[in-house]
C-alpha cells in the first residue's frame, strides 16, 4: 500500500480521541509531503537538525514533535517552532526549554518520559522521579513550558503480558497524577505495539514503518 493509503487506514481505525504522530525520521520531504497530502499534519522527529531542515521546506501548518532523546545544547535549534517535546527526562532539560521558549515569546508543550521498559537502552525517569520534579517549587516558576502529560517506551518483545503489564503501569501513573495535574496525553505505543498501547489506555501513538515502509539507515 502507498503512504496515503496507510494514513488513511490507520485514522480510520483509531479510537475517538487518539492522536496520530507519523514518525518520519530519515524520510524524504517526498514521502512526508505524500502523508501531508493524505491530510497527516504532525509529524515526529528523533534528530533535531533533521526535523529544522523538514520544517524550513514543509508547509507552515505542519505540528512537530520531537521524540528522540533531547541534547540541551540542541533546544535552541527547536524551539521557535517545535509542537510537542515528548522525552523530557530531566529538570535540567526543562530548564533549557523554559528558557530557549522564553527567547522565543512560546510556552512549548512537553511530556515527561517515564521508564517502563526492562532494556538498559530506554531513557526515562522513575515514577519517584516524575512526582518529585512535578511537585518542585522550580516548575512552579517555568512560565514558557507546560508539561501536559506522560510518554513512555515499552520493552521491544512480542511478550503480549509483558507489554500490557508496561504499558498498563504508564496509564495508573497518568491517571493518578492527572487528578493534581492538567494531563491531556499519554504517547505510548509505536509500529509494533501500538494496538496493545491503545487497549491499555494510550491516546497518542508513533508510527513510522507501519506508514512510510521500513526505514534506510545506510
Amino acid at each position: 500500500m502507498s503512504i496515503s493509503e496507510n494514513i488513511k487506514e490507520f485514522k480510520s481505525g483509531l479510537p475517538k480521541g487518539t492522536t496520530l504522530v507519523a514518525v518520519s525520521k530519515t524520510k524524504p520531504i517526498s514521502d512526508l509531503m505524500e502523508a501531508y497530502n493524505a491530510g497527516q499534519r504532525i509529524f515526529g522527529e528523533n534528530k533535531i537538525q533533521e526535523m529544522v531542515e523538514k520544517w524550513e521546506q514543509m508547509p507552515k501548518d505542519v505540528e512537530w514533535h520531537m521524540i528522540g532523546h533531547v541534547q540541551r545544547n540542541k533546544v535552541k535549534y527547536m524551539a521557535p517552532f517545535v509542537s510537542l517535546i515528548h522525552a523530557v527526562d530531566s529538570l535540567k532539560l526543562l530548564k533549557e526549554i523554559d528558557k530557549q521558549a522564553a527567547k522565543n515569546q512560546r510556552c512549548i508543550s512537553c511530556l515527561l518520559q517515564v521508564k517502563i521498559a526492562e532494556e538498559d537502552s530506554k531513557f526515562g525517569m522513575d515514577e519517584a522521579d516524575v512526582r518529585l520534579l512535578l511537585n518542585s517549587d522550580e516548575i512552579k516558576g517555568m512560565a514558557n513550558v507546560k508539561i501536559v502529560g506522560l510518554m513512555g517506551m515499552a520493552t521491544f518483545t512480542n511478550d503480549e503480558p509483558q507489554l500490557r503489564s508496561e504499558f498498563g503501569k504508564l496509564k495508573k501513573l497518568y491517571d493518578a497524577l492527572s487528578q493534581t495535574h492538567q494531563f491531556t496525553t499519554l504517547s505510548m505505543g509505536m509500529s509494533g505495539d501500538y494496538k496493545i498501547a491503545l487497549e491499555e489506555g494510550s491516546n497518542m501513538i508513533r508510527v513510522g514503518s507501519a506508514i512510510f515502509g521500513e526505514r534506510n539507515y545506510s
